[in-house]
């Protein structure tokens, strides 16, 4: 079963409060999204550690529920 784009959003929100998250469906299956994110958690974080708390945010959906989520992820500009 397909997840929710709004379960997606809520998931990270819920480990990265302060995230301002953007999904897009990509190929309109509810499987294959795309997602930017900008929190003040990610600054002095590598894109892979950045990546790495999204994926933990997910709560083990990724790869099963969720098939492919392509990230943009970044600190806040100041």
């Amino acid at each position: 079963m397909p997840m929710d784009q709004n379960e997606i959003v809520r998931l990270i929100k819920k480990k990265l409060p302060d995230a301002d998250v953007s999904i897009r469906d990509l190929a309109g299956d509810g499987d294959h999204y795309a997602a930017t994110i900008v929190s003040e958690a990610f600054r002095g974080k590598t894109r892979v550690q950045q990546h790495q708390l999204v994926y933990e945010a997910l709560e083990g959906n990724m790869g099963g529920t969720l098939h492919a989520l392509a990230l943009q992820t970044s600190a806040p500009e100041s």
